[in-house]
């Protein structure tokens, strides 16, 4: 039986970004069946240190952050991510789930723009590099705009694999850094299918990257009703899901999934119950 961990903060259904508050507004007790599985725990998110953050942003970085509303719920959506991590890490966990009220893939090492306030991930991969032996990780981010904090910041990492789904095509020297365009798909008369046969194609490079941490970032702004659109249903989500549990188990390896973009509460409820339910039942 697979460990789940669910990492979530009461601010987040509060002051989430982008709507603050609404996006989120039916959690946690949309989860409240799932919590009933002996397998699936719920924990709430611990504040990020300064010091932390700091070994991967520039100290005005903190400054600009208390100045931006959007980014009062940003020391606990990192703090989540990266206690996820750490726990997968360290073997106490399979499989993740983290919730956040600030993202983070906009940010880079001294600017950050999006409501993306910290990098979560950045942040998290950093702090297990030096708690566990953990050296290679990938980072699949089907949100609907480009990583580019995340890639500034690993772009000369080479045990970083970043594969990003955006509107753009492009490809590192080393092959590490992948931007693949998918919003050609958005006007076809199937985007879901196109989308997926996209992220398919593409796996064959985590398989072969091997990394010890899969991070799939989550975004549903890819929504057909969302303000990212490229026209995918919620059928669309639960597929790309499939595929990261089957890249992660035949790596051997953990799976992270955390929240990115996405407005719509009832999106929100739609599909990340169901993601849970996908990762426990694997």
């Amino acid at each position: 039986m697979a460990r789940i961990g669910i990492f979530y903060h009461p601010s987040f259904s509060r002051k989430s970004y982008l709507t603050v508050g609404n996006r989120l507004r039916d959690f946690p007790e949309a989860l409240e069946e799932l919590l009933q599985r002996p397998e699936i725990s719920l924990f709430e998110c611990p504040r990020a240190s300064k010091e932390l953050i700091l070994k991967v942003h520039a100290p005005e970085m903190l400054q600009g952050v208390a100045r931006d509303r959007m980014c009062s719920t940003a020391y606990e959506s990192v703090g989540g991510v990266v206690a996820a991590m750490e726990a997968l890490a360290k073997g106490e966990l399979d499989r993740a789930f983290c919730f956040i009220g600030a993202g983070g893939h906009h940010a880079g090492y001294r600017s950050f723009w999006g409501a993306c306030c910290f990098n979560d991930v950045v942040i998290a991969l950093t702090q297990v590099r030096e708690v566990t032996s953990l050296r290679r990780f990938a980072i699949v981010d089907t949100d609907a705009h480009h990583g580019d904090g995340t890639r500034q910041l690993v772009q000369h990492d080479p045990e970083v694999l970043h594969l990003c789904f955006c509107d753009e095509d492009y490809r590192s020297e080393d092959g590490t850094k992948i931007d693949v365009d998918v919003y050609q798909y958005s006007w076809r008369q199937d985007p879901d299918q196109e989308y997926l046969a996209a992220v398919q194609s593409h796996i064959p490079l985590v398989l072969d990257f091997k990394p010890e941490l899969l991070v799939w970032y989550y975004g549903f702004d890819t929504h057909k009703y969302d303000y990212g659109s490229i026209g995918l249903t919620e059928k669309a989500f639960f597929q790309i899901c499939q595929v990261m549990l089957d890249t992660a188990e035949a790596l051997k390896i953990p799976l992270q999934v955390v929240l990115g973009g996405g407005s719509l509460a009832e999106l929100a409820t739609a599909t990340i119950p169901g993601i849970i339910r996908r990762l426990a039942d694997y």
